[in-house]
This record gives structure tokens, C-alpha cells and sequence, in this order.
């Protein structure tokens, strides 16, 4: 079987070269690049997680929008809550400890993206990984080279395509096959796709079979695939469970049992008003809204 294949080409890479993130004109200045720079050093990891996320943002440019979205959006909330509390008759000195932590928990809160963007990345590779690997062992046994075997599975499979693409790209720039495929599996989220084309590099370094070697790791994937797709099924019966207590029982009979408990206490001269009402409906929202969210977000997406 005819494992590698050269093409010719003028522009040969000398060794191992990782990608840098970010774009290639020249940084320009603005008024948050001194607050970016000042929290660079405590954001070494935000450099890998945005390549690995496929951001073309570099690190400056990444924590210059992270503090110009905390800024604006801190500042929106402090004032609506400073308003919120005037309304409430409530000292508005209370509203300093908004002014604190508010930045705080959004500054957070949006270097956070870079880790839901791995994630997400990750989930799309994995979603038609075992069906892109089936096609390559079947393109390998038919006898096709490897280069046009990985060629094959550029179009038609998600995200995984495209990670194909990048590794047939750089073949076709002159990078020896190898090299290609240890690179772009450098930067990739996926175990589950560095499994399989670090199994190709090493069949190719031990001259061994590579289908049959991908057989294998294939079958092991859709395994574990399976077994994440029944633990998700055991899983889900607890999260409905306090889904219904947190989400829909006590929050309907809590507010009806307050209405009830005030009316008689206080004679009918103190209830629950509008406002009350209208923020308990944002927090009950709120927590229904966090409770699907985490149930899809916990969902495998695979294609078995």
C-alpha cells in the first residue's frame, strides 16, 4: 500500500513550526490595549485556549474586547440597579458593592468564551468523527493512496472536514505528511481526532497496516460513544427530577403560599406588588432557563 505521497513543491518547512494565533497586520493601540496588557500575565492559558478554539483573535485583542464588553455592560447594570434601588427607597450606597462586582463577575465571565468556543469546537468534530474514519478505511482497502484517501474526506463531514482540509493543504504546501498531521492535530480540542491521525503517523512511521489500525481505534471510539450516551440517559432522569422541584413546583406554590401568608398576617395591608412579582418572574426564568441550558449542554452529539 502506497502510505505517503510527495509533492513537489519549492516552499519545503524546516521543522516543526505551531500556529500563533491572531491576525497578521500590526496591532493597533486603543484606549483598553494598557488594561489588556496589564492582565496579559495572568492570562498565559487564553493564548492556547483561542487557538484551540480556532479564534483568529491574539491575546491583547481578545482581553481589549474582554474589558470593553465589562466596562459597557457594568456600566448599563450599575445604573439600572442605582435606579432599582432608588425605587426601592434603598441608601444607594449599597450600589458601590455593584459598581465592584459587577467588572469582577463579567471580566469572568467573558474569558469564559474562549472555553465554551473549545467545547463547542470539540463537539462538532466529534459529531461525524466515526463516520469520516469509516470512510477513510474504506478508500484505504480500495486501495487508494493515503494523500487521495484524506482528500476523499474533505467535504461532506462537518467540522471534521475542515481539520482533513488543513492537513491535505499543508501536504499539498510541502509539508512531508507526517509533520502535516502532528501539526494541525497540535492544535485540535478533539482526543478523539488526534487519536486517529496520530494512529495514521504512527502506522506510517512503523510501516504496519494503517486501515487495519484505524479499524480498531475506530470500533474503541463508537464504544466509548455509546457508553456516553447511556450514562447522559442515566443522568437525565435526576436533572428533570430537580428540574420539576426548582423550576416548576416550588416556585408557583412558593409565590402562591407568600400571597396567601402576607394576606393574612398583615390584614390585606401588605402583599406582594408588582415589582416583587415582576422580579420573582425574572428569577424563576432565570433558573428554568440555566436548567435547560445545562441538559443540552450535556447532551453527546454523535451520528452512530
Amino acid at each position: 500500500m502506497k502510505t505517503e505521497k510527495k509533492v513537489p513543491s519549492s516552499a519545503s518547512s524546516s521543522g516543526s513550526s505551531t500556529p500563533q494565533p491572531g491576525p497578521r497586520h500590526a496591532h493597533r493601540k486603543n484606549a483598553f490595549t494598557p488594561l489588556a496588557e496589564m492582565f496579559a500575565p495572568y492570562t498565559v492559558d487564553l493564548r492556547k485556549k483561542l487557538v484551540l478554539a480556532d479564534m483568529k483573535d491574539s491575546q491583547i485583542d481578545y482581553l481589549e474586547k474582554t474589558v470593553a464588553s465589562t466596562i459597557y455592560v457594568s456600566l448599563v447594570l450599575f445604573v439600572l440597579t442605582a435606579i432599582f434601588l432608588d425605587q426601592m427607597k434603598i441608601s444607594l450606597w449599597y450600589s458601590l458593592i455593584f459598581l465592584v462586582a459587577y467588572p469582577i463577575f463579567f471580566f469572568k465571565y467573558f474569558l469564559l468564551y474562549p472555553d465554551v468556543a473549545v467545547i463547542g469546537r470539540k463537539k462538532n468534530i466529534d459529531y461525524e468523527i466515526v463516520f469520516a474514519g469509516r470512510h477513510l478505511v474504506i478508500a484505504l482497502r480500495s486501495g487508494m493512496p493515503l494523500f487521495d484517501s484524506m482528500r476523499g474526506v474533505t467535504v461532506g463531514y462537518g467540522a471534521v472536514s475542515m481539520e482533513f482540509n488543513r492537513i491535505v493543504e499543508k501536504i499539498t504546501l510541502g509539508t512531508p505528511m507526517s509533520q502535516a498531521i502532528r501539526e494541525v492535530a497540535q492544535n485540535n480540542p478533539s482526543k478523539n481526532f488526534v487519536r486517529i491521525v496520530m494512529q495514521i503517523t504512527n502506522s506510517l512511521s512503523s510501516g504496519a497496516n494503517i486501515a487495519d489500525s484505524l479499524d480498531a481505534v475506530l470500533d474503541q471510539i463508537a464504544k466509548e460513544q455509546v457508553i456516553e450516551l447511556k450514562e447522559y440517559g442515566q443522568k437525565l432522569t435526576p436533572m428533570v427530577m430537580f428540574y420539576m422541584i426548582f423550576g416548576i413546583i416550588l416556585p408557583s406554590l412558593g409565590i402562591s403560599f407568600m400571597i396567601i401568608l402576607f394576606s393574612l398576617i398583615s390584614s390585606g395591608k401588605f402583599g406582594l406588588n408588582s415589582s416583587i412579582l415582576f422580579f420573582a418572574f425574572l428569577f424563576i426564568a432565570i433558573v428554568q432557563f440555566l436548567f435547560l441550558a445545562m441538559v443540552e449542554s450535556s447532551r453527546p452529539r454523535y451520528v452512530l
